[in-house]
């Protein structure tokens, strides 16, 4: 169902692309829009190691939920700073491409775990986050992305 990576010698492994998620705060959240245009938004991620999924969070209503609930199927990309390597001057970079279904997330307790990582992402102070879980929790929605595939690649900008 999914086209092989064509540049295949560039493919970095699973574990690879678990770090560039967990280590990377946001990506690009690619959907289906209205008339059949594409939308990608950029937008904060939480990778769930222990589910595999990604997870989102933003307003109850918009394009975004609009054109979910028109198509559930998504793309997130992912990149990471990069490096040089010593004398050289182009960045090699990992990027990360999931492909998968998206779905809102309906449990208040899930909601609350994935508005806590998020947040934890940026900042460790508590006070701020319990002040954002009392007063924005309320109008949130938070979407899972489930995984269909997932590719790695480290590519040398030169």
């Amino acid at each position: 169902m999914f086209r092989k990576m064509r540049r295949f010698k560039q493919q970095v492994s699973d574990d690879e692309c678990k770090r560039v998620l967990n280590e990377q705060k946001r990506g690009v959240l690619s959907l289906i829009g209205e008339n059949g245009y594409p939308y990608g938004i950029p937008i904060d991620h939480w990778y769930c190691e222990e589910d595999g999924c990604l997870y989102f969070h933003g307003a109850k209503e918009g394009h975004k939920i609009d054109a979910i609930n028109n198509c559930n199927k998504a793309c997130y990309t992912v990149y990471d700073e990069g490096f040089r390597k010593p004398g050289e001057w182009p960045l090699n970079i990992t990027s990360v491409i999931i492909f998968g279904h998206i779905e809102l997330v309906t449990d208040e307790e899930k909601a609350r775990e994935i508005c806590t990582r998020l947040v934890e992402k940026f900042t460790d102070d508590k006070e701020y986050l319990e002040r954002e879980l009392k007063n924005a929790l309320p109008r949130v929605q938070c979407l899972k992305l489930i995984p269909d595939h997932m590719t790695g690649k480290l590519v040398n900008e030169s």
